[in-house]
């Protein structure tokens, strides 16, 4: 069914390019949102990934890869986006002095945010890796080709991607160690 719209859409239909990419569109805005960490950036992306897809699907070589050419789109708009904006932006983080002290639930959103922070700090390249093999559950091969990349150098950057989130958490975890310690002291 899918080959036969990518068929369609590259004659020109735009009914058969509309259902390919009413099909895909949460996928590729929740893997946007992930990379760039930021709703309105991710829509552009998403709106960016679909021009550059209708412009550029003629040229699509095998319609039966359809999907991992869009995400490989997906991730140069996600790419371009940041790279566009990493000129302009500014990112200020306010934390509250007086935030309640809750018990229940309170190591698991220490941990989701502690892995969120660790997350946020790798490059966009990076974080496309991570996204399309841990969240939205494309085998590595699938990765490498969606990045357009060989398999061996999508290993290599997943690889280097946890160690530099690994890093992270530990220098955040020695910080919080240092800080109590030095409040206690």
């Amino acid at each position: 069914m899918q080959q036969e719209l990518v068929e369609r859409a590259r004659r020109g239909d735009h009914d058969a390019f509309a259902a390919l990419a009413g099909a895909a569109i949460f996928r590729l805005d929740a893997a946007a949102r992930l990379i760039l960490r930021d709703p309105d950036q991710a829509k552009d992306a998403v709106q960016e990934t679909l021009v550059r897809a209708w412009r550029d699907l003629p040229t699509l070589r095998s319609p039966d890869r359809f999907d991992a050419w869009l995400h490989r789109l997906l991730v140069r708009a996600c790419i371009d986006e940041a790279r566009r904006l990493r000129r302009h932006r500014v990112d200020v983080e306010l934390t509250s002095l007086d935030a309640p002290v809750v018990d229940d639930g309170v190591s698991l959103m220490a941990d989701r945010d502690q892995l969120e922070r660790g997350f946020g700090r790798l490059e966009p390249e990076a974080r496309a890796l991570v996204v399309l093999h841990y969240y939205l559950d494309l085998p590595l091969p699938e990765v490498a080709i969606a990045l357009g990349i060989p398999l061996g150098t999508a290993k290599s950057r997943l690889h280097r991607a946890l160690q530099s989130m690994r890093a992270a958490l530990d220098a955040d975890a020695r910080s919080r160690a240092e800080i109590g310690e030095g409040h206690f002291a």
